[in-house]
């Protein structure tokens, strides 16, 4: 397997404070029917930290019954506790997950020893292809280039990571140091042109949630080499990237603006709280903008 072209970070629907498991499959289907290449349930935008172990283990289960083959399942089972990734990482496998994103161990910031040593315990216990996650923003560490390239080298199921630190010198850095067989995807949308133009191979996508054609056209455009066409629709869409992570702490607004449209409702479990009342204008204008209500 390899990690290329548009993946979703799926949110995860809610109703009555459990999970939405119709609005969730009809999500998916409209990922499928968009021609992404890959989902991924429980990751950040997933709200993994807040669900049970028995819901983020449901929802994969759901997303690999769903998708039944016609993309990848990228399963969010990272933690910064080894033991608990491991464990999740095999329950994903178990379900039929096709690879697993593990994040960079957050809070207990652990140095870059640790950090290789925490995820070559979990390659050496999954076969499932390992999607690495630097996102220092949320986690408090990176996953350094050379702890990222000696992973890679030494581990052939680790064959990708997703870079949300915000530098294309960083992704130049990898693409310098990582195997040939290791692909980078950006983590951030507004990036994933730029970062691909230095060499990344795809985007893990929030704005796909809601608008997967488009991301979908934008990733293809920048992958084929067509730059015009990137260009263009990079600044089609970059507001609409923009606004959706930028009204509040993701997935606050993309879970708005599919409930705006009619997709789920805007639940969300705490400490995260619905989008504030003053903002729901601005998010429908931006919404109307784009034709999307």
């Amino acid at each position: 397997m390899t990690h290329r072209g548009l993946y979703t970070a799926l949110v995860t629907p809610f109703r009555n404070n459990k999970v939405d498991v119709d609005a969730y499959k009809q999500l998916i289907e409209r990922q499928i029917a968009a021609g992404v290449d890959g989902i991924v349930p429980v990751g950040t935008t997933g709200e993994s930290p807040t669900l049970t172990h028995e819901e983020h283990l449901d929802v994969i289960r759901y997303a690999v019954e769903t998708a039944a083959g016609r993309c990848q399942v990228i399963a969010g089972t990272g933690s910064n506790s080894t033991r608990e990734a491991i464990n999740m990482t095999q329950e994903a496998e178990r379900a039929g997950a096709d690879g697993t994103l593990q994040v960079a161990p957050y809070y207990n910031r652990p140095s870059q020893e640790g950090i290789y040593l925490h995820f070559k315990a979990i390659a050496e216990q999954t076969a499932l292809p390992i999607m690495l996650y630097s996102i220092p923003g949320r986690c408090g560490v990176e996953i350094a280039v050379e702890t990222a390239a000696a992973l890679a080298k030494d581990y052939g199921n680790i064959i990708s990571i997703k870079e949300a630190g915000g530098s294309v010198d960083r992704v130049n850095q990898l693409l310098q140091a990582l195997p040939e067989s290791c692909s980078i995807l950006s983590g951030d949308d507004g990036l994933a042109v730029p970062f691909i133009s230095c060499g990344a191979r795809g985007l893990v996508s929030v704005t796909s949630n809601l608008a997967p054609a488009a991301m979908k056209e934008l990733v293809d455009a920048a992958l084929s080499g067509d730059g015009k066409l990137a260009l263009e629709l990079q600044k089609k869409y970059y507001p609409l990237m923009k606004g959706l992570m930028s009204l509040d702490t993701n997935p606050v607004p993309i879970k708005a603006a599919l409930a705006a449209c009619g997709l789920m409702t805007d639940e969300i479990h705490l400490p995260l709280v619905p989008l504030a009342e003053t903002k729901i204008p601005a998010l429908k204008e931006l919404l109307t903008r784009f034709g999307l209500l």
